[in-house]
């Protein structure tokens, strides 16, 4: 069921949507007037009075000098930290990915912060004042506008140069729509691979997808609504009709998840007519043996004009996971067929 929740952005990539607080938050009603009567009241009245006591203490307490990256919600208002809360407000400087963005998120809690920006058009100019601004003791913040700073978002080299001047990297940890959309998606989540968004251009990312193909671990993506139908199917040709998960506007109102194989989703989005919103692709990892024929002998392809094909064999069955003994006999079949290549040596 989907459960009415607030507006904020759905996932750290690009395109986030604006801030829209309250909007759209669940109220339940069932037990009219009396509803908040008696022991679960009482409760209630004591958890809002030691969250508040807790979010006191963090907000009063000294800290230390340095570069906080600070998770923010990727939809649910509701989802930042008590500790987030605190260190925005007790910060010298925020700095944001979109200074009116962040400035919703932070007025929503009563936060008046000095905000700067930080993305990739600015960071080259930006990234000596906030070095020079941490050797003078100083606290900061780096938020993106949605979910946790560095992830499909600038900042690795901020936190790069931080570390090599001396300074303290400090993570403060919240939400993320790779790890949202993985712990969803029923697939295997002790050993996972998050490679962001595929190239836009089909060629490249098809070559992209094949160089992934052979990895056991469960893969995370992020694609924009107007290409999902195509980089599913594309998903499908190089991986194989692996099971998947498409995850949309996650923690939101309009929260929903597509599971199936890959070929079934990709013909399921093909014919929606509206896709929106910020997506989650999560695919199960490759299983020995499902690596697909066409696959080998793509790769054999480009490896055997420069190498033998015992050598060949090996490179392919390393990289896809496979029986080097099946890419061998695949390889032999293709010298066989007239494929230029180097004789086995």
């Amino acid at each position: 069921m989907v459960r009415r929740r607030s507006s904020l952005s759905q996932s750290n990539g690009p395109g986030a949507e604006q801030y829209a607080p309250g909007e759209g938050e669940e109220h339940t009603d069932a037990g009219g007037d009396n509803a908040e009567a008696g022991p679960a009241a009482a409760n209630t009245a004591l958890v809002a009075a030691r969250a508040g006591s807790e979010l006191q203490r963090l907000i009063a307490k000294a800290h230390p000098p340095g570069l906080y990256l600070v998770a923010t919600p990727i939809g649910n208002l509701g989802d930042i930290s008590l500790r987030a809360i605190a260190l925005l407000a007790s910060a010298d400087t925020v700095y944001a990915e979109d200074t009116r963005h962040s400035g919703r998120l932070l007025s929503h809690y009563g936060i008046k912060a000095r905000l700067r920006p930080y993305h990739e058009h600015n960071a080259e100019c930006e990234r000596p004042a906030i070095l020079s601004a941490l050797a003078r003791g100083e606290r900061l913040a780096l938020i993106s506008d949605a979910g946790t700073p560095l992830i499909s978002d600038p900042g690795f080299k901020l936190v790069r140069d931080s570390a090599e001047a001396g300074h303290n990297v400090f993570s403060v940890p919240g939400a993320s729509a790779p790890l949202s959309a993985l712990v969803c998606s029923g697939l295997p989540s002790d050993t996972f691979l998050f490679a962001g968004f595929l190239p836009s251009r089909q060629q490249a990312r098809l070559t992209r997808i094949r160089e992934l193909a052979g990895i056991s671990a469960t893969l995370i993506f992020f694609e924009a609504p107007s290409r999902i139908a195509e980089t599913l199917v594309d998903l499908a040709d190089g991986l194989g009709d692996r099971l998947a998960v498409v995850a949309r506007e996650l923690t939101k109102l309009n929260e929903k998840l597509a599971r199936g194989s890959l070929r079934e989703i990709a013909a399921d989005f093909a014919v929606r007519e509206s896709i929106k919103g910020e997506i989650v692709i999560v695919v199960g990892g490759a299983i020995a043996g499902d690596v697909s024929e066409a696959e080998i002998e793509a790769r054999l392809a480009n490896e055997l004009p420069a190498m033998s094909l015992r050598d060949a064999a090996k490179s392919v069955a390393e990289d896809l996971g496979v029986a080097r003994k099946r890419v061998y006999e695949i390889g032999l079949r293709l010298q066989r067929g007239g494929n230029g290549s180097r004789d086995d040596a």
